[in-house]
């Protein structure tokens, strides 16, 4: 059967009806980008970062034209990217400042940028040990230029001293303390071919955490005044070694804007997850970022009374395994997942609340619990103003650019 035949318009004036009428003749599963809130949303990032810049982190968006939508509104600089083909790819069109956020050691494509004097000159490396510098090196003798690293630095809070002490926050970098990190620029000054360009402390334990309760706020605060102090004496330090100001140092996520931007040395931050604020990002106090990214899903079957069951949903995000990760119905409004099942590989059942009327050929609409991750399950997102579609666009995999 034709879905779109069997479709009955929803309530009038709901998501369901502006977003059910702006993609009537598509068919699911489909992502739709809502631009009003996408445009919003981005404006709102420069506002809170304060006049410090805004890097675009690549990873929460993954569709080139809304990259280069978002690095259209003042404030914002760059982007930060996560791999180095990536990164070439984004050079190659039109991209000229581009930080690398994790370490690789991927020859093939640092030896895509280092080939090109465009990307080579765009792109910083990031590394948080002497033995991702190696190929970097190698790379920059054999097509005889220079590339630019940073300084991954550990930012993670430790509560305590030796086998009782709390790391909380993510494992990220081997690299914490201001001798640490000479010993790394040490180590890379020591290689032809690498020029130190910046640091990067990313807070995670701030940025990506949301304030659901008394602890994590209390922990929060405490990282926010530990690494404020740690930051400088690092970046302090860095400098010293090298004998001049570093341009780049880059901190904060979408979470974390109103403290990471006004830090004593921070002359950037980065953010990506509000520009389409998945549900994640539902639970923060210091701001209210508007959604702007939904998955569409027809009903197929009717089960029974109170329930409707639609065609795939198992887009399941990335972290610990948890009940957050699931993808969220948002609209007709009321619904649930089955507790039992939950986000299905082919078919999702729904609970639908009373009095509610949902019939095959419906359409309902998701959000995602993160950002760029539900891109990677079609190959074109439909750009929604209003009720109706302004353009499809490819994603990164509609381009054949992958994640790794």
């Amino acid at each position: 059967m034709g879905a779109d035949a069997a479709r009955r318009p929803a309530a009038a004036g709901t998501l369901g009806a502006r977003l059910g009428a702006a993609t009537a003749g598509l068919a699911a599963p489909l992502v739709v980008v809502d631009l009003d809130a996408f445009d919003a949303n981005a404006d709102d990032l420069v506002r809170r970062a304060g006049g410090v810049p805004v890097r675009v982190a690549t990873k929460s968006v993954r569709v080139r034209a809304l990259l280069d939508r978002a690095l259209a509104h003042p404030g914002t600089a760059g982007v930060m990217a996560y791999s180095p083909a990536e990164a070439r790819h984004l050079v190659d069109h039109g991209v000229d400042d581009v930080l690398l956020g994790y370490p690789t050691v991927d020859r093939a494509g640092i030896a895509a940028v280092a080939s090109s004097p465009a990307a080579a000159s765009a792109v910083t490396f990031m590394v948080d040990d002497d033995a991702q510098a190696a190929p970097l090196a190698d790379a920059a003798r054999r097509h005889g230029g220079t590339l630019g690293v940073c300084l991954d630095v550990d930012a993670s809070l430790r509560v305590g001293r030796g086998p009782l002490a709390l790391h909380l926050g993510v494992r990220r970098s081997p690299v914490r303390t201001p001798a640490d990190a000479v010993a790394l620029v040490r180590a890379l000054t020591a290689r032809d071919g690498l020029a130190v360009r910046g640091v990067m402390l990313y807070e995670a334990q701030v940025a990506g955490m949301p304030d659901t309760d008394p602890l994590v706020r209390l922990v929060k605060r405490a990282s926010v005044a530990e690494l404020a102090h740690r930051r400088r004496d690092v970046v302090d330090a860095v400098e010293q070694e090298l004998g001049r100001a570093l341009p780049l140092v880059n901190s904060g996520g979408t979470g974390s804007l109103e403290t990471s931007a006004p830090a004593a040395r921070v002359t950037e931050v980065t953010a990506g997850s509000g520009l389409l604020a998945p549900t994640l990002f539902d639970d923060y106090r210091a701001f209210t970022p508007r959604p702007a990214a939904f998955v569409g899903l027809d009903v197929v079957r009717v089960p029974g009374p109170g329930w409707a069951t639609v065609t795939g949903g198992g887009w399941v995000a990335s972290g610990p395994a948890a009940r957050s990760r699931l993808p969220r119905p948002v609209a007709p409004a009321g619904l649930r997942l089955a507790g039992r099942e939950g986000a299905g590989e082919v078919q999702t059942p729904l609970r639908v609340p009373t009095g509610a009327d949902l019939r095959v050929g419906d359409r309902v609409w998701f959000r995602h619990a993160k950002a760029g991750e539900v891109m990677e399950h079609v190959d074109h997102v439909h750009l929604v103003r209003g009720d109706r579609v302004e353009a499809t666009v490819p994603t990164y995999r509609g381009e054949g650019v992958g994640i790794g």
